[in-house]
C-alpha cells in the first residue's frame, strides 16, 4: 500500500464518520467517489512481478579516470506489468557521469526494458549486486517491490606514469639481451676494461690511443654484456605506514609508484614479480610481458591497507619468494624499525632499492604552520633524513619522493647521484 492509498482511506472514513455523526446525507455522498476510486484500484491491484535482470559492463578492468558504460536489461517473465519502476543500486564511491539509474515503463510479457549509463570511480574493486523493481497500478494505490540479482565486478586499475629506464645492478642476470649490465665481458655498449689484442677482435674494438703508446703491441676495449634480470617489487600495505588526508591518502601514491615501476621494468624486458605486504601477503609470481603487466595492475587494483600482527614488521618478508640474486625494490614510507631490517637484508647479499613516498611533506600540506608544528616538523624531517642516510651509507639507494612532484624526476636525481659517486670511487681507486 502506498501513501496515496492511506490518504484515500483517511478521507473515506473521515467523511463517513462525519456524515453518520451529523446524520447528513450530503456528507456521506461525498465519500462515494473515494469508494469508487478505491474499488477500481482493488480490481487492478498488481500481482508480484516475475522479472529477470542482466547487467553488462563495457569493460571489467579499466584505468582510473576512464568511464565505464553499464547496461541493465530487465525482462518480464510473467503477466503484464502496468507500471514498473526500475532503480539500480550503485556501489559506494561509484560516481554517475552520464545517463540515469532509474526508469519507468509498461512491460508486456517477454518484453525488456533497458537502462544505460556511465560511471567512474577511484582505484579499487567494486561489486554491483542488486536492482530494485517496483510494480504499481495505474492509480498508484498499490505496489509490489522485488529485489533482483544482477552481479557484476568492476576493477579500477591504478594510473601508470611512464618512466625512463631505471639503471639497476642485480647480482645475477639472465642470458637474454636487455638493458642491465651483467658484470660479464661481451659485446655490449658499456666500457669495462682494456686488454691485449686477440686474434678475431673487430677493428672497432681496438683502442688506438693506447696502442699508439706501444710500438709492438695492440690493445682492445672490453665491454660489458647487457642482459635482463629478475626484479621483485614489494608494496608496503601496512596500515601504520599510511597517512590519510581530506583529499586522499599516501597509500594511493605508493600504489601508483608501484604500477609505474612495474611498467618500466617490464618494458625493458625484465622478469618482474609483486608482493603486497600488509593485511596479508598477496603475491603475483614473476613473469614477462604485457600479460604480467596486466596481472600486476589487477593485483594493485585490489590492494588495500590493513593490520596484521604477523606482518607488523618487515622481518617476516618472504625474500625467498624472489629468485636468488634478483633486484628487490621496496615501495614504503619507511619507519625506524624498517631501517634495521633492510640493513640486515643488505648484509645477506640482497640488492635493494627503496622508493619512499615522503609522508612528512604529504601530511604537512594539510595543516597550518604553527610554531609548535613547525618545530615538530623539523625534528621529524631530521629523523627521516638520518634514516635515509643510514640506508644509503650501506649501499641501498633511497628515492625520497615528495608525491606532489614527478616520480620520474625523483628517481633519476637519485640514480644520477649514485652514478656520480661510483665514478668518483673508480677514479680514486
Amino acid at each position: 500500500m502506498t501513501r496515496r492509498f492511506l490518504l484515500l482511506i483517511f478521507f473515506l472514513y473521515s467523511l463517513l464518520f462525519l456524515g453518520l455523526a451529523s446524520r447528513t446525507g450530503a456528507v456521506i455522498a461525498l465519500a462515494i467517489p473515494f469508494a469508487v476510486y478505491l474499488g477500481a484500484a482493488l480490481i487492478f491491484i498488481p500481482d508480484k512481478p516475475e522479472l529477470s535482470a542482466r547487467r553488462t559492463l563495457s569493460t571489467q578492468h579499466v584505468t582510473q579516470g576512464v568511464t565505464v558504460t553499464v547496461r541493465l536489461e530487465i525482462t518480464n517473465l510473467g503477466e503484464k506489468v502496468e507500471e514498473l519502476l526500475v532503480q539500480d543500486v550503485l556501489p559506494a564511491e561509484v560516481e554517475l557521469v552520464q545517463g540515469k539509474t532509474r526508469g519507468v515503463a509498461t512491460l508486456s510479457p517477454g518484453k525488456t526494458v533497458d537502462l544505460e549509463y556511465e560511471v567512474k570511480a577511484k582505484r579499487g574493486r567494486y561489486i554491483f549486486n542488486y536492482v530494485k523493481a517496483t510494480a504499481t497500478d495505474y492509480l498508484e494505490l498499490f505496489e509490489r517491490r522485488v529485489t533482483l540479482e544482477a552481479h557484476a565486478d568492476l576493477l579500477i586499475l591504478p594510473h601508470v606514469q611512464k618512466l625512463h629506464s631505471i639503471p639497476i645492478r642485480p647480482l645475477r642476470t639472465h642470458g637474454f639481451s636487455g638493458p642491465i649490465p651483467s658484470r660479464k665481458v661481451g659485446s655490449g655498449v658499456n666500457f669495462l676494461n682494456i686488454r691485449g689484442y686477440q686474434a678475431g677482435d673487430p677493428l672497432r674494438w681496438i683502442n688506438w690511443r693506447v696502442s699508439a703508446r706501444h710500438t709492438d703491441e695492440l690493445f682492445s676495449n672490453e665491454f660489458e654484456l647487457e642482459r635482463i634480470a629478475d626484479i621483485g617489487i614489494i608494496l608496503d600495505a601496512r596500515q601504520q605506514s599510511d597517512v590519510e588526508a581530506q583529499d586522499g591518502n599516501l597509500f594511493e601514491y605508493a600504489v601508483q609508484a608501484t604500477a609505474s615501476l612495474a611498467d618500466a621494468f617490464l618494458g625493458d624486458g625484465n622478469r618482474v614479480g609483486l608482493l603486497i605486504y600488509g593485511r596479508g601477503m598477496e603475491s603475483t609470481f614473476p613473469g614477462y610481458g604485457k600479460k604480467q603487466r596486466q596481472r600486476i595492475l589487477q593485483s594493485l587494483g585490489r590492494a588495500r591497507t590493513g593490520n596484521s600482527y604477523a606482518f607488523k614488521s618487515l622481518e617476516n618478508l618472504p625474500t625467498r619468494f624472489f629468485p636468488s640474486g634478483s633486484q628487490i625494490v621496496l615501495v614504503s614510507p619507511l619507519d625506524r624499525e624498517d631501517v634495521r631490517v633492510l640493513i640486515q637484508l643488505r648484509a645477506l647479499g640482497y640488492e635493494l632499492m627503496v622508493v619512499s613516498p615522503d609522508s612528512l611533506s604529504f601530511e604537512a600540506r594539510h595543516y597550518k604552520e604553527e610554531k609548535t608544528a613547525g618545530l615538530a616538523s623539523r625534528v621529524a624531517n631530521l629523523e627521516r633524513a638520518m634514516m635515509i642516510h643510514s640506508l644509503r651509507r650501506v649501499g641501498i639507494p633511497v628515492v625520497n619522493w615528495q608525491v606532489e612532484s614527478s616520480l620520474d624526476n625523483a628517481l633519476h636525481r637519485t640514480v644520477s647521484l649514485m652514478v656520480k659517486k661510483q665514478h668518483i670511487l673508480k677514479v680514486s681507486k
